[in-house]
C-alpha cells in the first residue's frame, strides 16, 4: 500500500511492562498487591518500586540482555521483579526453590546470571550453591537478600560476602526518574524458565516480549477475568513465570494474594477475608482442597474461578471441587509454551449432563487459545493428523506465537522440538469428533502390555474414584511373560484402610483386565514443586522389584 509505512506512531513492540504502566493510571489507588495482614501496595506504589528495581540495577552495572535469577516463593518481591527486571531490559531466571545447592549452582552457571535474588528462606540453599560455583567461575552473582517483611533484616555480615546487598535497601539507591528500558524487537528476551526437573538434565526455555504479552491476554481470556480480579498465588510464579498470570494480572488492575506456603487452611482463609475471584492450581492443589478436613472448609463467599493444569485433573476431584463452590476450568500446555496453550472450552448443551459426565468433558485438554494459532495430535513421522475418533493415539504438537524461542545454548535441542515446523510435546493424545484433544500420557509414560497400548491418565483416573485414595500414580512394571504390567502407587485418605487385592479388584470391574494394576505399593508420591508426581522415580522403584511372574498379583 503506497504511502504507509512502519514508524513509533503505529509500531510498538508488544511488552507486560506496558500493562503495568497503564494500571499504574487507571487503577493508580486499588490494592494491587496484598501480603498477610501488613503488607499491601497500590499499584501506583508497584511501579515506583519496580522503576527503583530497574534503576537499582543498572546502577549495579546491569546491561540489557543480562540474566538476573530469583529464588523466591510468591512474595511482593518476585511479583515486582517479573517487571524491574524487564524495565533495565534484563532477563528474569525465576529457580525453582526445591533444587539443592547443587542444582541451583548448576542452573546459574549454565544461565550465566549476573544477579540472585534470594528469599532469606532459602539463603542456605543460594550459599551452598555459590560455594560450587566459586570453584570453577572466578566471577559469582551478586547476592540480593529479601527479608520477610515482619522480620529483622540481616545484616551483611550475617550472610556471606561484601558482594550481598539487601532487598528493601537496594530499592532506596533507585531513581524514580530512571527512564525504563522497553525492548528493541519485540522478540527480545525477557525470561528464562528451566524445566521443571523431571528430567536428569533440566532445559533453558526462552521466553520473548511478544509472546509474554500474548499469553499474559489470554491467560486472562482463559480464566473469565473481568476488569479488577482478586487472584490467590497458588502456583509458583517460578513455574512459567506464574503460567504468565504475573502479567495478566496487572493487565487487569487486579489485587495479587501472595502466599508464601500452600495450605488448605491458608486457601480457604483467604478467599473468605480478601474476597478471591480467581485462584489457579495444579490438580495434587485441587485434591488437597476437595479433601480438606471438614473443620477447614469454609462457605465460600461467591463462585471462585479456578483453572487447572500441569496434569490431567481425575474428574473425581473436578466434580468435587464443583460441589464447594468452585469453577474449574481445565488448561494444558508445558513450560515451552509459556504455561497455558489450551482450554476446554465448555459449551451450554453440556449443561445438561449428568455431573460425572461433565466432570470427565472438562478433564479433556480441549484446543488451542485465542493467542495460539494451533494445536492438533500428528502422527510424529508422516506429520499427518490423526482421525477424530477418540481412539488413534498420535503426538501433541503446538504452533503459534507463545511457542518459546528455543532452548539457551542448545541448538540442536531446539532443531529437534520445532522438527516439521511444529513444537513436539512429546504428550500422546488422541482428538475427538468436536476437534477436542485429550492427552493419554506422555510417551515416557504409556505402557505397552502384551503389545496393548495402556493409558495410565485412564487407570489412574479410575483409581482416583475409589474413596479411601487420596492419590494415584501408574507406572510400568517389567514383567517377563507381558513385557510389563500396570503398577499402582497409592495414598491413602487419613483414617481410611483398604487392601491392595481390594484396589485391582475395583479397578478389574471398571476398566479391561489387562489395564487393572497388578501390583499395587502404599506410599507418599514424590512430586515436584509444581504438583506433577515425579513418575521417573516411581518407574525406578518398580524396576527395581524385577518381574511379577505370570498370573500373580502384588501388594507392597
Amino acid at each position: 500500500m503506497d504511502g504507509t509505512y512502519r514508524c513509533s506512531a503505529n509500531y510498538v513492540p508488544l511488552t507486560p511492562i506496558s500493562f503495568l504502566k497503564r494500571s499504574a493510571l487507571v487503577y493508580r489507588d486499588r490494592l494491587s498487591i496484598i501480603y498477610g495482614q501488613n503488607v499491601k501496595f497500590t499499584w501506583k506504589q508497584t511501579l515506583e518500586r519496580c522503576t527503583r528495581l530497574a534503576s537499582a540495577l543498572s546502577l549495579l552495572g546491569v546491561s540489557p540482555g543480562d540474566v538476573i535469577a530469583a529464588l523466591a516463593p510468591n512474595i511482593p518481591a518476585m511479583y515486582e521483579l517479573h517487571f524491574g527486571v524487564p524495565m533495565a531490559r534484563a532477563v528474569l531466571c525465576t529457580l525453582n526453590i526445591r533444587h539443592d545447592s547443587a542444582m541451583v549452582s548448576v542452573l546459574l552457571k549454565h544461565s550465566g546470571a549476573k544477579i540472585i535474588f534470594v528469599d532469606y528462606e532459602f539463603l542456605d540453599i543460594a550459599k551452598g550453591a555459590l560455594d560450587i560455583l566459586s570453584k570453577t567461575v572466578t566471577q559469582l552473582p551478586h547476592l540480593v537478600l529479601i527479608s520477610e517483611s515482619d522480620k529483622p533484616s540481616h545484616s551483611n555480615n550475617e550472610i556471606c560476602s561484601s558482594v550481598t546487598s539487601e532487598y528493601e535497601s537496594l530499592l532506596t539507591t533507585g531513581s524514580l526518574n530512571f527512564e525504563i528500558r522497553h525492548p528493541h524487537d519485540e522478540w527480545d528476551p525477557i525470561s528464562l524458565n528451566y524445566t521443571s526437573g523431571t528430567t536428569s538434565s533440566p532445559k533453558g526455555v526462552v521466553y520473548s516480549h511478544r509472546g509474554a504479552y500474548l499469553n499474559s491476554l489470554a491467560a486472562a481470556f482463559l480464566n473469565e477475568m473481568s476488569s479488577m480480579p482478586v487472584y490467590l498465588w497458588l502456583v509458583p510464579m517460578f513455574h512459567c513465570n506464574g503460567w504468565c498470570l504475573t502479567w495478566a494480572i496487572a493487565a487487569l488492575g487486579g489485587t495479587n494474594v501472595c502466599l508464601r506456603n500452600v495450605t488448605a487452611k491458608s486457601i480457604f482463609h483467604n478467599i473468605t477475608l480478601n474476597h478471591v475471584t480467581h485462584m489457579s492450581g495444579a490438580p495434587t492443589v485441587l485434591n488437597m482442597i476437595a479433601n480438606a478436613p471438614p473443620e477447614v472448609i469454609k462457605a465460600i463467599p461467591g463462585k471462585v474461578k479456578v483453572m487447572t493444569g500441569g496434569a490431567p485433573p481425575p474428574p473425581q476431584v473436578i466434580f468435587k471441587m464443583e460441589e464447594l463452590g468452585f469453577g474449574v476450568t481445565h488448561s494444558y500446555g508445558l513450560t515451552e509454551t509459556y504455561g497455558p496453550g489450551t482450554v476446554c472450552s465448555w459449551k451450554p448443551e453440556w449443561n445438561i449432563l449428568p455431573p460425572d459426565t461433565q466432570a470427565k468433558i472438562k478433564s479433556r485438554q480441549g484446543v488451542h487459545h485465542i493467542a495460539l494459532e494451533e494445536v492438533d495430535v500428528k502422527d510424529p513421522t508422516t506429520m499427518k493428523s490423526v482421525p477424530p475418533d477418540a481412539k488413534t493415539l498420535g503426538e501433541v504438537m503446538f504452533r503459534g506465537n507463545t511457542v518459546m524461542n528455543g532452548y539457551l545454548k542448545d541448538r540442536k535441542a531446539t532443531e529437534d522440538a520445532f522438527k516439521g515446523g511444529w513444537f513436539r510435546s512429546g504428550d500422546l493424545g488422541v482428538k475427538h469428533e468436536d476437534g477436542y484433544i485429550e492427552l493419554k500420557d506422555r510417551s515416557k509414560d504409556i505402557i505397552i502390555s502384551g503389545g496393548e497400548n495402556i493409558s495410565t491418565i485412564e487407570v489412574e483416573a479410575v483409581l482416583f474414584s475409589h474413596p479411601a485414595i487420596l492419590e494415584a500414580a501408574i507406572v510400568g512394571r517389567p514383567d517377563n511373560h507381558w513385557g510389563e504390567t500396570p503398577c499402582a502407587f497409592v495414598k491413602l485418605k487419613d483414617g481410611c484402610d483398604v487392601t491392595g487385592n481390594e484396589i485391582i479388584s475395583y479397578c478389574r470391574s471398571r476398566l479391561p483386565h489387562y489395564m487393572a494394576p497388578r501390583t499395587v505399593v502404599f506410599e507418599d508420591l514424590p512430586k515436584t514443586s509444581t504438583g506433577k508426581t515425579q513418575k521417573f522415580i516411581l518407574r525406578q522403584k518398580a524396576k527395581a522389584m524385577g518381574s511379577l511372574s505370570k498370573g500373580s498379583t502384588s501388594k507392597l
